[in-house]
């Protein structure tokens, strides 16, 4: 049997990592990677034989560089893990910035730099999911927006650079999703979750499973989603 090609998904312990990781079970091996270990060991244990734990903290560079020496083989990269801190900006510290960034952006950058070189030799996918926010900043999302849009800004530029290695990027934006970021986030609103007006994770991720088994002459470069009932 031929061998199935490797994924590796952050963010993995919940929300539209996990629901990422659930869809690529059915054609690729995967590597979960999650701050959530408990949640990280469930959804393994929900995909026998599919999955292993990738456990790493994204912040902490030197970890990340051995981690990711460790990885001989990847085809596809999905950056799902995110912070979200909001707030006016005359009441943000640098520290909640330092924060966002590094999770929001230096972590992608860092990883996609290191796994650049099997990403190439597989002429793998790199999958960001991005923010309607990466698109349109409204106030009290400074931080979050800022590092939003610098994350999309860094999916083009790789984009056109590894264009000649046939590395293929694509950038997600999806609206509200019934997630526990978003429940965070309507707590900070001072506002109600309402699942049901939102989209559900799995209809973040099958635009992602869509661009990523594209055939070869098509590339999804940006994709959009938004809740039918917002």
């Amino acid at each position: 049997m031929p061998e199935r090609p490797i994924a590796l998904v952050t963010g993995a312990s919940r929300g539209i990592g996990a629901a990422v990781a659930r869809e690529l079970s059915n054609t690729h091996d995967l590597l979960l990677g999650g701050r959530d270990t408990d949640a990280i060991q469930t959804l393994i244990d929900e995909l026998p034989g599919a999955a292993r734990e990738w456990p790493v903290e994204l912040t902490d560079h030197a970890a990340l560089a051995d981690a990711a020496t460790a990885i001989e083989r990847v085809d596809v990269l999905v950056h799902c893990a995110g912070l979200v801190e909001l707030g006016h900006i005359a009441d943000a510290t640098g520290d909640s910035w330092r924060r966002t960034f590094e999770v929001n952006l230096f972590a992608v950058t860092e990883l996609t730099r290191l796994l650049l070189p099997q990403l190439r030799a597989a002429r793998g996918h790199v999958v960001l999911v991005n923010s309607g926010a990466g698109l349109s900043a409204k106030p009290n999302w400074g931080a979050y927006a800022a590092s939003k849009f610098a994350l999309r800004a860094f999916a083009d530029v790789l984009r056109a650079e590894e264009a000649a290695n046939s590395v293929r990027v694509t950038s997600v934006f999806p609206g509200r999703t019934a997630t526990d970021m978003q429940r965070s986030v309507r707590e900070q609103e001072g506002g109600t979750f309402e699942a049901d007006r939102y989209l559900r994770p799995e209809s973040v991720a099958k635009p992602i499973i869509s661009a990523v088994n594209a055939t070869p002459d098509s590339h999804l470069t940006e994709i959009i989603v938004r809740p039918a009932a917002a």
